[in-house]
């Protein structure tokens, strides 16, 4: 994402990024009040409690999901009388991240809420590897984040195929078997991020979470742009008939980005087995989002404050040209409203639990120990 607070900063273009947070408000205060009963019959929760934010970014979103939750826990003590636990926030994102504004969110935060919280922190890393300490979590939340993926597909880059090629037929051709590598890829990193959360959570803990997805197996007519990156790639191979950049450059360009339908998150949640769906909710991408927002210039803004640092990275300076080529394709009347009508996307939300160990499990430790201890 774009650093920092100018005017082509992810902190200054993520509205539509704000509204998809919001959206998860209710889902964010059941889980809160599940937490009361997840360690005993009672409706109170923990004395201590630690709250996670993954993929936080930067700007006035980086503290949007944890408030949500500081403000559940708050309200659900008043409801029943309880003293405020002592919480913990932490918010996580990639090394590279502003955590400079983080930081600053994180201030603002402590001092405007003194109580619930305690404590507030950063935490660097990929949330595809281990990040916590084990049973330290009660509540992970994440959003517009989960269908950014570790890396491209390998089975693309190692074969030195295109993800969008500018011939048409060899593009349709090749279409399934690319889409099933980002498919892959995508199934390989989730499964990692369930894995390493469960390891995270307490037992019983809570995991609210939300990615764009796609409308797979919904009865919507079939989109132009199966996924965001094509859409991306689309306007880079313009540039490409424009003699702007080169087309060896776009052969060999990768957006680790996939965006799955909530029936594959079900089948890969489900195959993990570290967590139980309490909630699944599918909406569309304008659901809740001001209307203000959605206008051609804005919408050029937020893509280049998401896509910028990729695209530079690649292709060198060439993003004023880029959001040229995006603005002349979007300046025909309805021609970005037709984009978003036959390319939807929607955003997948799933509330989740983490299981408690099973008794079974517990009784196959315990022998096994056993078993060490007589060796």
């Amino acid at each position: 994402m774009n650093q920092g607070q100018g005017k082509t900063s992810y902190a200054r273009n993520s509205g539509i990024q704000n509204a998809e947070q919001k959206r998860l408000k209710p889902m964010i205060e059941a889980a809160i009040a599940d937490l009361s009963g997840s360690t005993s019959t009672s409706a109170l929760l923990p004395t201590k409690m630690v709250v996670a934010d993954l993929g936080c970014s930067s700007g006035p979103n980086a503290v949007a999901l944890v408030s949500i939750a500081i403000d559940a826990i708050h309200i659900h003590c008043l409801q029943f009388l309880q003293p405020p636990p002592e919480v913990c926030v932490l918010l996580n994102d990639l090394p590279d991240n502003d955590f400079n504004t983080v930081v600053k969110s994180l201030v603002t935060l402590h001092q405007s809420n003194n109580e619930p919280i305690v404590a507030t922190g950063i935490v660097p890393g990929s949330f595809y590897e281990r990040l916590f300490t084990s049973g330290s979590l009660h509540l992970v939340c994440s959003s517009n984040s989960l269908h950014w993926l570790s890396k491209a597909p390998e089975d693309l880059t190692r074969n030195q195929i295109p993800a969008y090629d500018i011939d048409e037929h060899t593009r349709l051709e090749r279409h399934p078997m690319v889409i099933e590598a980002y498919a892959q890829q995508f199934r390989k990193d989730f499964r990692s991020f369930l894995k390493f959360r469960a390891k995270e959570l307490i037992p019983g803990g809570r995991m609210v979470v939300s990615l764009v997805g796609d409308f797979l197996d919904s009865g919507v007519i079939a989109p132009k742009f199966s996924h965001m990156w094509e859409f991306i790639a689309q306007i880079l191979s313009v540039m490409v008939s424009e003699g702007v950049i080169d087309k060896a450059k776009l052969d060999s360009f990768y957006v680790p980005l996939y965006e799955p339908s909530d029936k594959e998150l079900r089948e890969i949640i489900q195959d993990e087995g570290s967590f139980s769906i309490s909630e699944m909710r599918v909406h569309g991408p304008q659901s809740g989002v001001d209307s203000a927002l959605m206008v051609p210039r804005r919408f050029v803004n937020t893509t280049r404050a998401v896509f910028e640092p990729i695209i530079v990275l690649h292709f060198g300076e060439v993003m004023d040209e880029f959001v040229r080529t995006l603005e002349r394709r979007w300046s025909v009347e309805g021609t970005m409203q037709d984009d978003f009508t036959r390319s939807p996307r929607p955003r997948v939300a799933v509330s989740s639990r983490r299981h408690d160990l099973q008794v079974g499990q517990v009784q196959a430790k315990s022998s096994k120990w056993c078993k060490l201890k007589e060796a």
